[in-house]
């Protein structure tokens, strides 16, 4: 291996553990969001409260979009990810009203 490829190949490696911690970092957010979201859940259920609030989503796929035109993220890929979470947290919403 030449020494460019052998520098190559650390600088890979740095960005992979890089990645590993950032993905460890998302899974743990993603976790400490659904704490959140299924207490909201349990709280509606409790007062009958509609399990999914539209107007509070369109503000926060909006708000998303926002974040991620200013750190440099596709608000597309942005969008999309955050209705899927929308869509993960009003699935439990309505399992708990059942």
């Amino acid at each position: 291996m030449t020494d460019a490829a052998t520098r190559a190949a650390e600088i890979l490696k740095e960005h992979r553990q890089s990645i590993d911690r950032l993905d460890a970092i998302l899974v743990y957010t993603l976790a400490e969001r659904f704490k959140h979201t299924q207490a909201v859940g349990r709280l509606k259920a409790a007062h009958d409260l509609p399990p999914s609030d539209p107007s509070r989503e369109a503000r926060q796929i909006e708000r998303l979009e926002r974040l991620a035109q200013e750190a440099d993220l596709d608000p597309e890929f942005a969008k999309k990810f955050l209705t899927f979470i929308i869509g993960e947290v009003i699935r439990h919403h309505e399992k708990l009203q059942k």
